[in-house]
């Protein structure tokens, strides 16, 4: 268990947005079977897909606004801090995913439906997640950025290094126009330039702490 940077929101709001999202969702997720001529459904309960597609939209918005379930951690490692994005959310957040399509499919499957809309409804709820956030997160499922006083590691797509402490002349925080860390060039002794890319290694939770950390351990390398 590492350090809680930024906790997850209160119960009472989180399940309170929650709840109104579900309602409205329920609300708007009756015109998916309102069919014309015969009612296809008529033996069934139109309620219980309403339900199931209410409860797809809900677990989209779990995937997508983490903060509800998941906090933003810190993990403390070799006598300093890794930065990553913790892989026991991200497989929660697939586990959890599969529910979405499966919802779908059996709701296709068991009920008539108005196709125009049921396959929006589908799409949104299918796609979202995946290019929001599961795509990016198994693409820097293994990036992390280790921050200690004797080296600083990291990992991204591209590479992986260890520096030394001793070895940096220079460490150069960039922050864009709002003042907030989205990279870290790092200079080496040996005039060497590398640029760790924070935006890439999906590690913008993490930015505050990051800059934050930097400027206090490494103060005399900051420029």
């Amino acid at each position: 268990m590492g350090k809680i940077i930024r906790p997850t929101y209160p119960k009472e709001l989180s399940i309170g947005v929650l709840l109104l999202v579900f309602a409205t969702a329920f609300f708007l997720s009756g015109q998916i079977f309102h069919l014309r001529g015969p009612d296809l459904n008529k033996d069934k309960n139109e309620y219980v897909p309403m339900i199931l597609l209410s409860c797809s939209v809900i677990i989209m918005i779990l995937i997508l606004w983490e903060e509800i379930l998941f906090p933003i951690r810190i993990k403390s490692e070799d006598g300093g801090v890794v930065f990553r994005n913790h892989r026991t959310k991200l497989n929660n957040q697939a586990l959890i995913y599969f529910a979405i399509p499966a919802i779908f499919i059996f709701v296709y499957m068991e009920y008539a439906v108005n196709q125009f809309y049921f396959f929006i409804w589908a799409a949104v709820c299918i796609i979202l997640p995946v290019a929001g956030k599961l795509i990016s997160g198994i693409k820097n499922y293994n990036d992390f950025l280790k921050l200690t006083d004797e080296k600083l590691e990291y990992k991204n797509n591209k590479e992986a290094e260890i520096i030394p402490i001793k070895d940096i002349m220079q460490i150069i925080l960039i922050k864009d126009t709002s003042k907030v860390l989205h990279k870290v060039e790092v200079v080496t002794t040996n005039a060497k330039k590398l640029t760790i890319d924070l935006d890439e290694m999906e590690l913008d939770a993490f930015y505050v702490a990051i800059d934050q950390y930097i400027t206090t351990h490494y103060k005399n390398l900051v420029k």
